[in-house]
């Protein structure tokens, strides 16, 4: 490093473009990604290429709209080979700090208006924290204590979405995306992950990814541990008891294989269970430093069985930890999670992995400053490709201990800076073939 200059930030900077470069196709295209990304990382308010237009080139507002819009919307280059190549460069520095711990699994939402950006629909939104209007990105991640990087990045595409021909053609969406849920969408970017050959950690999810039981269990079919959140309701066995092994046979037909329960043999929910627990069995859990103090929490761990139609089964689950947030002051528990980290874990080292989801998600919102209003495309108007040139620089900063509040933002004269009345949009589809 060099203590945080702005002259030694803008030559990293621009070092760590020109690098991405070779993957670009066309020496012309090396600026444009440059300009780019840096007008993501500049303070302006929107991040649609007008305004980044007039922010890196204020003399040329016209040219370079005109150059960045043809970068983004129609030069040939492969997001997935960007992406590639920005964990080439990132991984490294990464790992100074620590080998990686964490894949975090998780998604982003986008709130819209309308209905014809790409995959808008009433779903969930994490940033309004409620159903409405927007766009789901899902994402997969790789952390450790002190850094993150995004590995993959793919748009939600919804059912009622993909089954609409028309807004599909507006929107050009290739043929080849087919609906899948964000679970099924999650798991393809950890195989992908996986056979990169990506130094592996516990995959980290929460509970609308960890609800999901065929997630789960393709996930540990790979060999991989996880901590996955789940909701109150989750049925599991208790400490010592299972589901009732198959009925014998009569001698008459096929033997029964199948797991029983009867009215007396019941799973319960993860809350019966937390709240039948007696005191002792909760314990104050520090784990990690924050901003005015020590984070700490109640939590309880004990080994259950998932029970989620396991009377289709003919094997009982393995068993998992059960791990339960009671902070004191709430008046029943707020969180839980399974996790097949091994049984000999520490109760503090789960409960740090655990958390560690949650310092990523800070990270991660501090390193998109206001890039997420220009996703997706408006009908009838060509897309462009965000992933690789939008987490480019997202990436750059997990190298740089000064952030990107040292890069200069040019001088700008009054009237230079037109306002774009028409968002430029970004798609996270490919252009068809």
């Amino acid at each position: 490093m060099d203590g945080g200059s702005s002259e030694g930030s803008e030559a990293r900077f621009a070092g760590y473009v020109e690098t991405l470069g070779v993957v670009l196709g066309h020496a012309d295209r090396q600026q444009p990604m440059h300009d780019y990304c840096l007008g993501l990382l500049m303070p302006i308010e929107r991040k649609s290429v007008e305004p980044m237009a007039a922010v890196t080139a204020p003399a040329q507002v016209a040219a370079k709209h005109q150059s960045l819009l043809h970068f983004v919307g129609n030069a040939p280059w492969s997001d997935a080979a960007m992406l590639g190549k920005v964990a080439q460069l990132v991984l490294p520095a990464i790992e100074r700090s620590g080998p990686v711990e964490a894949w975090i699994i998780d998604d982003t939402g986008f709130p819209k208006k309308g209905r014809h950006w790409v995959g808008v629909t009433r779903q969930y939104c994490g940033q309004l924290g409620k159903q409405d209007n927007c766009q789901v990105a899902v994402t997969l991640s790789l952390a450790n204590h002190d850094a993150s990087l995004p590995l993959a990045y793919r748009l939600y595409l919804p059912e009622d979405w993909a089954k609409d021909q028309v807004r599909r053609d507006r929107a050009r969406v290739p043929q080849t995306i087919a609906f899948q849920t964000k679970p099924e969408i999650a798991f393809e970017q950890i195989k992908a992950a996986r056979a990169a050959g990506l130094p592996q950690g516990v995959v980290l999810m929460d509970a609308g990814y960890g609800n999901d039981t065929e997630l789960r269990t393709d996930i540990s079919s790979l060999g991989l541990a996880y901590v996955a959140g789940i909701g109150p309701n989750t049925s599991v066995w208790p400490p010592g008891t299972a589901p009732l092994s198959p009925l014998p046979g009569t001698g008459r037909g096929r033997p029964p294989k199948l797991l029983r329960r009867d009215v007396h043999h019941q799973p319960i929910s993860v809350k019966a269970l937390a709240l039948s627990l007696p005191a002792e069995a909760w314990q104050t859990v520090t784990w990690r430093e924050g901003s005015a103090d020590w984070l700490a929490s109640r939590f309880a761990r004990l080994r259950v069985r998932a029970a989620h139609r396991d009377n289709l089964l003919t094997e009982p689950r393995a068993q998992e930890w059960l791990l339960i947030e009671w902070p004191e002051q709430e008046t029943e528990p707020t969180k839980y999670w399974f996790s097949t980290l091994t049984e000999d874990i520490g109760f503090d080292r789960l409960v740090d992995l655990t958390k560690l989801r949650w310092r990523r998600r800070v990270r991660w919102r501090c390193t998109r400053p206001g890039w997420t209003g220009g996703y997706g495309r408006r009908s009838g108007r060509r897309g462009g490709r965000p992933v690789g040139a939008v987490l480019a620089p997202s990436a750059a900063l997990a190298t740089s201990s000064t952030g990107h509040e040292n890069l200069k933002k040019p001088e700008i004269s009054p009237g230079d800076h037109r306002r774009d009345t028409r968002d430029t949009v970004m798609r996270a589809y490919p252009r068809p073939a």
